[in-house]
């Protein structure tokens, strides 16, 4: 990939360019910079006033000026023309302490000086609605088991052909695309990478699933619950740690039942212990809980977990090992900031091999149907307020991740709780009206 953005867009008939941030809320930002300008705003960055974004800042701040990284530039197939290219916020000289993507970016540092890189790879699911929001765009999609189902996957050929294809022309090597577990839910899988890159690509998939969607006339959505009765969305990730030179996975452990490594134990040891803090970054809605800890749904399971437990290949646990030298983490809801995400679980997994954490017992049972029959496995936070609290104690998480980061989003996650606490549900009239 060029470093020279001027020269990309002469090579690749670029006229414009989105210099793109992600704030704490996983709200893409961007300024479209035209590419007879991009030379000089690759170097001085586009500025933005942070408090207009969800950053810890005021009307007071200076500009921030987003930085591109030219190795992150993807064109958009959708609208010939146009580049996207993540960058990074800087203030005053400095990097932002609290911008997601630098938040990340510094914890793969701290793997890379120990000759580590954290590879992973993503499986996020989404709807297909009606542009108002009301219902599944496909109302023959009906069947209470709809997983797989081949004639509706079949009925949205053309807008997931298309989003595929187009991964397809940009290298991604996506290899399934399936119609989900929930009526007008489906799911695309690329090949994995270092945790930066997918993080990259996962912002930039959600970008491209709504945008080719809405020219299909649909709207997309990743919301963790949207519909009360229906599988929500998750984001799980798979997760490997691999040599400096990714040429030998440190996960996968010869002779051991599963096919991983001391070191791969010790990594998800860490996500065990740090689980309910956890779930602050990778469910970060009040919607998040509408999912995990959720009842039974249409088709008879959510397949979200609701306990700290891991297992072999086995969908009912947090952590599910389905094959030799990795795992699959299963709380990411679809609402989850990719880079915290990623920070998150490196941070947590790293803090499990400093300490030689063990993840505890293997548990090969059905948590959904005997999970009452272990007591002493912990419980994942039943809302959002009581996550950011499990965060706010984690002193090993909120350092790792940096304190700014961390003071800011517990400050605005904690204000979007209150915001949805002085709101009167109908349930709430319908219960208690009569008091």
């Amino acid at each position: 990939m060029s470093a020279d953005l001027a020269k990309y867009a002469s090579d690749h008939s670029i006229k414009f360019f989105l210099f793109n941030f992600t704030d704490l809320f996983g709200t893409q930002r961007a300024k479209l910079v035209p590419a007879e300008a991009v030379a000089s705003m690759q170097k001085s960055g586009a500025g933005f006033a942070g408090f207009a974004t969800w950053l810890d800042m005021t009307p007071a701040h200076p500009d921030l000026f987003v930085i591109p990284d030219p190795q992150s530039v993807i064109p958009l197939p959708w609208k010939p023309g146009v580049a996207w290219v993540a960058g990074d916020p800087w203030m005053d000289g400095k990097p932002v302490a609290q911008a997601p993507r630098l938040v990340l970016k510094g914890l793969m540092d701290k793997a890379a000086s120990r000759g580590m890189t954290f590879m992973a790879g993503v499986e996020p699911e989404f709807h297909l609605i009606n542009p108002d929001g009301s219902s599944i765009s496909d109302a023959r999609d009906t069947q209470e088991k709809p997983c797989y189902d081949q004639a509706a996957i079949m009925r949205r050929y053309e807008v997931i052909a298309d989003i595929c294809s187009t991964m397809v022309g940009l290298g991604w090597s996506p290899y399934q695309n399936d119609h989900e577990d929930a009526n007008g839910q489906f799911e695309i899988n690329w090949n994995f990478n270092d945790a930066l890159t997918t993080a990259d690509q996962l912002c930039f998939f959600k970008f491209m699933v709504k945008s080719i969607a809405e020219q299909h006339g649909l709207r997309a959505t990743f919301m963790p619950k949207p519909f009360a009765n229906l599988t929500g969305n998750g984001c799980h990730v798979h997760m490997s740690l691999w040599d400096g030179d990714r040429k030998q996975n440190r996960f996968q452990g010869d002779g051991d039942e599963l096919g991983l490594s001391p070191e791969a134990y010790n990594f998800l040891g860490g996500l065990i212990h740090h689980a309910e803090s956890l779930a602050a970054i990778t469910n970060p809605t009040v919607n998040s809980y509408k999912r995990i800890n959720a009842p039974r749904t249409l088709s008879g399971a959510t397949w979200s977990p609701n306990t700290v437990t891991f297992a072999g290949n086995n969908r009912t646990h947090m952590v599910r090992v389905p094959d030799v030298g990795r795992f699959e983490l299963r709380l990411p809801d679809g609402a989850a900031n990719p880079y915290l995400m990623m920070a998150a679980i490196l941070a947590a997994g790293l803090h499990g091999i400093d300490d030689k954490m063990s993840p505890g017992k293997r548990l090969d049972i059905d948590m959904y149907a005997e999970g009452h029959k272990v007591t002493d496995a912990k419980k994942l936070p039943l809302n959002l307020i009581d996550a950011l609290r499990s965060f706010e104690r984690d002193s090993y998480l909120t350092e790792a991740l940096g304190r700014e980061f961390s003071n800011a989003y517990v400050k605005l996650k904690t204000n979007e709780w209150n915001s949805y606490c002085r709101h009167l549900t109908q349930w709430e009239r319908d219960t208690t009206l009569d008091c």
